[in-house]
């Protein structure tokens, strides 16, 4: 069998799909003809092993109860992807199932802390972590990245540590790599963090989502930066951005520590919500297994995406900077150079261009005047979507 889905400029009709990129404008306030480039979100066909795996399980019509069991190749299929892709040895002791990186983030948040503690994150940052925290009663700290004049983004170590002195700081909320600034951090920038949480007893849940996009350096497993960073971390994967499949429900979590993976999985029992989907684990067992030659196609394709988008800016786009991201394949645009304020913009480029891209104010006061744009779609998209802003300049 080889791969079949290796077309990346086929467009794909998602409307009247249920799609929540597609579907879901009208009902959040948005123009019903908006082109969408928001939700991390790929609009690409993902790899045929999945849709030949799924559509076996079809023929098979039951679907009941459902997990995996050792020696079924569920397992031996995900740390298979981790070793080839990251160098990460991962053992089964450490692995929990889950229907998601944010539900395992509020899991993390209810089970490690307490109502009123305090929990920090680093915006602009993903915004469903300040939500998640305030949600749960938690009080929600950040210690802001630092941007300097080139447009790079850096870690604020001291206003870290004096965050977490001051707020008695038991949860850091991880980004890594970061979403939406594209920084791709360094083992010694996640070391110098890291020593931090562990001096004042910090526990790290670090997302490490979107870890198989990265184009400049290398992708640092931050429990693997520094030994000790075992015992006090949660690393959170899923192949959700690497294949589309976020719809499946299925991410893989890794826990070293046995009193920390207690606690959390315990947290989980007390949701009741603790199998996962047949169609989850399926769809990620042959994805992992097989999707090797899509993935790097993929890949390539969306770095070219990316490539075109930032010369695109440069030339065309007045007053507007980009750099590349170093990971991820989110793209941050810096209007401030338009002029205009945030709410001026926004409304420009719903109302105007009829685009629906993700407001930076949205993932903090850092992020007033970005805009966020998923750049993982064919290129006659992506070039619609840059012509729309340009008219609109």
């Amino acid at each position: 069998m080889t791969e079949r889905n290796l077309d990346f400029d086929r467009i794909v009709d998602r409307r009247n799909t249920r799609c929540v990129k597609y579907d879901s404008a009208a009902q959040r306030g948005y123009p019903a003809d908006v082109l969408p480039l928001w939700v991390a979100d790929m609009d690409f066909r993902t790899t045929s092993y999945v849709e030949d795996a799924l559509a076996e399980l079809t023929r098979h019509n039951i679907y009941g109860y459902s997990n995996t069991l050792p020696g079924d190749g569920f397992f031996e299929a995900v740390s298979g992807w981790m070793k080839r892709h990251h160098g990460w040895d991962v053992d089964p002791s450490w692995h929990v199932k889950t229907p998601g990186v944010c539900f395992a983030i509020a899991a993390a948040i209810r089970g490690l802390t307490d109502p009123g503690d305090s929990v920090i994150i680093q915006q602009p940052v993903y915004y469903p972590f300040s939500s998640l925290i305030r949600r749960n009663g938690r009080r929600m700290i950040s210690s802001d990245l630092i941007r300097d004049a080139e447009g790079n983004y850096r870690m604020d170590d001291e206003d870290f540590e004096r965050k977490i002195i001051e707020n008695d700081v038991k949860l850091f909320i991880l980004c890594n790599p970061h979403n939406p600034v594209g920084r791709v951090w360094t083992a010694e920038e996640l070391r110098r963090i890291g020593r931090i949480c562990a001096a004042h007893g910090v526990t790290v849940f670090s997302d490490e989502i979107h870890f198989d996009f990265i184009w400049t350096g290398r992708h640092q497993v931050f429990q693997e930066t520094d030994p000790s960073f075992r015992e006090i971390t949660i690393t959170a994967t899923a192949p959700s951005k690497t294949f589309n499949l976020a719809g499946v429900q299925q991410s893989n979590i890794f826990i070293p520590n046995p009193g920390l993976r207690q606690r959390f999985t315990e947290e989980i029992g007390r949701t009741g919500y603790d199998e996962p989907t047949i169609f989850g684990i399926t769809a990620v067992q042959a994805a992992y297994e097989n999707g090797d030659t899509w993935y790097e196609a993929m890949k390539a394709y969306v770095d070219q995406n990316l490539c075109f988008a930032e010369a695109f800016v440069r030339e065309r786009l007045p007053g507007v900077t980009m750099k590349k991201p170093e990971g991820t394949y989110l793209m941050w645009l810096d209007f401030s150079g338009t002029g205009m304020e945030p709410v001026e913009l926004d409304e420009r480029i719903i109302h105007r261009a009829r685009l629906w891209l993700d407001s930076g104010s949205i993932f903090g006061k850092a992020g007033a005047g970005f805009q966020r744009i998923n750049a993982a779609c064919p290129r006659s998209t992506l070039r619609e979507a840059m012509e729309r802003l340009e008219r609109i300049l």
